[in-house]
């Protein structure tokens, strides 16, 4: 797992909640560095901090995106830690697979790692819809 942050409170953070017996960090305290431990061995997440020096986790994650699109480096699951709701927007147009808002966690952490790294997504702080909005269009009487 690669975990891109330059506070030592959320390593500890990440590591505790996510850490054990066959769990291994690389901690990048530079986003620009994490494409190059992307390469070096594709991890089975990489956590990425909102704010890491000179570039943050929306910057490193589109990067990375760039980077995959172009068969450069292998896909890899990303989970970007948020500082406040509103930067929802920018981290579901990065690529992200994932986000949570700060302050973390450790269940809330876990369940967003276990579903990123299995391929799915996991997103927090949009409302929740119970199915397909019902368009007027479809409610309207066909025409004779």
């Amino acid at each position: 797992m690669i975990l891109a942050t330059d506070a030592d409170w959320l390593v500890d953070e990440v590591t505790a909640a996510l850490g054990g017996p066959d769990t291994t960090f690389t901690h990048c305290r530079d986003g620009r560095l994490v494409a190059g431990s992307v390469k070096e061995r594709t991890p089975d997440l990489v956590v990425l901090d909102m704010q890491i020096g000179t570039m943050g986790g929306i910057a490193v994650t589109m990067d990375l995106r760039l980077d995959e699109s172009s068969n450069s480096l292998p896909h890899v699951p990303i989970l970007v830690l948020l500082d406040r709701t509103v930067d929802i927007h920018m981290a579901r147009r990065s690529g992200a697979d994932g986000w949570l808002i700060k302050p973390l966690d450790s269940l809330r952490l876990r369940r967003a790692a276990r579903a990123i790294a299995s391929g799915g997504c996991y997103g927090e702080g949009l409302p929740e819809v119970d199915g397909p909005a019902e368009s007027a269009e479809a409610e309207a009487e066909p025409a004779l």
